[in-house]
């Protein structure tokens, strides 16, 4: 039964209904009966217990005259039916559960068709068209019902979509590096309903779902997205390095953790987790930005690493792949060990004589880079540091 259909609709289908008479009888009784409804509502269910003032008495008040005229085919204007999702938009609104406005609609069934039964019988109604009147109407209230949770659920999503809009917009805020008054800030903490943290830190995320990296988070963490890395800032993070370990191992996602910051630093924190997302891989995919600040700084124009890989590493280009690869190993070893030939044999699994021999060809090929501390300084920058892909934001 549809909330625009009366009691007579119903019937029809189920055999005999109310005679003229006592459809009047109702009829003239409505006022009343709206009153006895309102009343006990307000007497019986937690949460009306409370004068029927404003906005919320009058969609009480409208809700039940408009109900029972419906019901008895005086109302049949489709439009109506917004009356009752309304009314449950507006118990979601007033942060009120389902419980109340379903309790009410139970109470409200209940006074009315007593009142409209004492009506109907004092106009002579037959039982049968009194047991029909009965079915009819609380059908019709389970109908009124479905309505008002129905805008309730709107109202809910709706809402739902403007917080997750609204924390968007505060995400984009704090990470545009833009001054911002406090005032401005706190305004738009709230509207978010975000509460203000002293200290954050900021996830740069590449993943194909990465709300699923955020929903397992402690805190009310926000999150925008950028090409194929998600940034997301945790408002003071307690032990995040572990939490995010333990996620990108359960969900084999990549994750670089930017440094804990004051909140106006927000932006710095996520420039720094992005630009070491890079540097993650399958055997370590959590990469904590702070360990990795010369690698962050090298890596933050990949065309000048390259270009001084290129130019350094130009006399071993007469090589073979195989030769060259074994050659630049040693040298970023030697490099590294400052020349101590047994370490760097050790290092690579090889004998001493070996190393000792790709080294007298290293310096035929070098010369005397070897012997300058500058040079050597970007020989091993050179080897220790291959191009990667950079960050998604440039």
């Amino acid at each position: 039964m549809s909330a625009n259909q009366s009691w007579k609709t119903y019937v029809e289908s189920t055999g005999e209904w109310l005679d003229e008479p006592a459809l009047e009888r109702i009829r003239t009784a409505l006022p009343a009966i709206a009153d006895a409804v309102v009343h006990a509502i307000q007497r019986e269910v937690r949460g009306y217990r409370r004068p029927l003032e404003g906005a919320f008495g009058r969609s009480v008040q409208t809700g039940t005259v408009v109900a029972l005229r419906r019901f008895i085919g005086d109302d049949q204007d489709p439009s109506s039916d917004e009356v009752y999702r309304r009314i449950g938009a507006g118990e979601y609104h007033a942060g009120r559960s389902l419980d109340a406005l379903q309790a009410a609609y139970r109470v409200g069934a209940r006074v009315a068709w007593r009142q409209i039964s004492d009506a109907a019988d004092s106009a002579g109604a037959t039982p049968e068209a009194q047991r029909n009147l009965a079915e009819a109407m609380f059908a019709y209230i389970d109908r009124l019902a479905g309505e008002s949770v129905e805008g309730y659920a709107a109202a809910q999503l709706s809402d739902a979509g403007d917080l997750d809009r609204r924390r968007r917009e505060l995400a984009e805020l704090l990470l545009s590096g833009a001054a911002v008054a406090d005032a401005e800030l706190a305004r738009a903490c709230e509207a978010a309903r975000w509460p203000l943290p002293r200290t954050v830190a900021c996830l740069a995320v590449e993943a194909p779902e990465p709300e699923r990296v955020r929903r397992q988070l402690s805190g009310a963490t926000l999150s925008v997205r950028t090409g194929e890395v998600t940034g997301i800032v945790v408002p003071d993070p307690v032990a995040l390095d572990l939490e995010v370990t333990g996620i990108a191992e359960q969900q084999g996602v990549r994750v670089a953790l930017g440094p804990t910051v004051a909140l106006d630093q927000t932006h710095g924190s996520m420039r720094l987790a992005r630009h070491a997302l890079p540097l993650a891989s399958p055997q370590a995919p959590v990469v904590t930005a702070e360990d990795k600040l010369a690698e962050i700084a090298l890596h933050a124009d990949p065309e000048i690493l390259a270009a001084l890989r290129a130019r350094m590493l130009s006399p071993l280009e007469g090589q073979t792949a195989a030769s060259r690869t074994r050659l630049q190993e040693t040298l970023l070893q030697w490099l590294r060990l400052r020349g101590a030939q047994g370490a760097v044999a050790a290092e690579l699994g090889v004998h001493p004589q070996t190393v000792r021999y790709r080294m007298t060809r290293l310096r035929e090929l070098l010369g005397d880079a070897l012997d300058d501390p500058e040079q050597r300084f970007a020989l091993e920058m050179a080897l220790r540091y291959e191009p990667v892909a950079g960050p998604a934001d440039g």
